[in-house]
């Protein structure tokens, strides 16, 4: 089957994976790219996964000031090297996290770090659980997930802070 390089150009477009990847999958689903988008994610996953384990030292520190300045957010983000922290995915990646932890005020950065017995709805208090305010559909795992997947590395967020005004 051959498939059109329009269709590999607009899968690639909306899923970021290189172009043999999105060549493959139209293949795989016989040009469907609704289908295709599927296969591409559940192999991303799959990568995202085999990628949790490494070590992730290389970073950089995003801040976020909203509108007036009474409010800000800054949040380390880490990945395997810092070739990959340059890139602009972890760096719209950690503006994307400074804006949410402004945003939707995060206590803790995961499930792991509530205490025991501690009264907290862990989708609020959690900023990995917690819905991405630019797409309530996903989480901010998924988020960070997602470019993991682009960017073949792992990605921790490390630590954040958010300051407000007479708080």
């Amino acid at each position: 089957m051959k498939i059109p390089t329009d269709t590999v150009r607009e899968l690639r477009e909306q899923s970021g994976a290189g172009v043999m990847e999105c060549r493959n999958a139209l293949l795989e689903v016989e040009g469907d790219i609704e289908k295709a988008l599927q296969v591409l994610k559940q192999r991303n996953l799959i990568k995202v996964e085999n990628k949790r384990g490494r070590s992730a030292s290389q970073g950089l520190i995003e801040v976020y000031i909203h509108t007036g300045g009474r409010l800000g957010a800054m949040v380390e983000v880490n990945c395997e090297t810092d070739f990959a922290a340059r890139t602009d995915e972890v760096k719209e990646l950690a503006h994307h996290l400074a804006m949410q932890v402004a945003a939707m005020p995060p206590q803790f950065i995961s499930r792991e770090e509530i205490p025991e017995g501690a009264n907290l709805e862990a989708e609020e208090a959690c900023l990995l659980l917690q819905p991405y305010i630019k797409d309530p559909g996903m989480s901010i795992q998924d988020i960070i997930d997602e470019t993991v997947a682009k960017v073949g590395e792992n990605i921790k967020v490390s630590k954040f802070a958010r300051f407000e005004v007479g708080e």
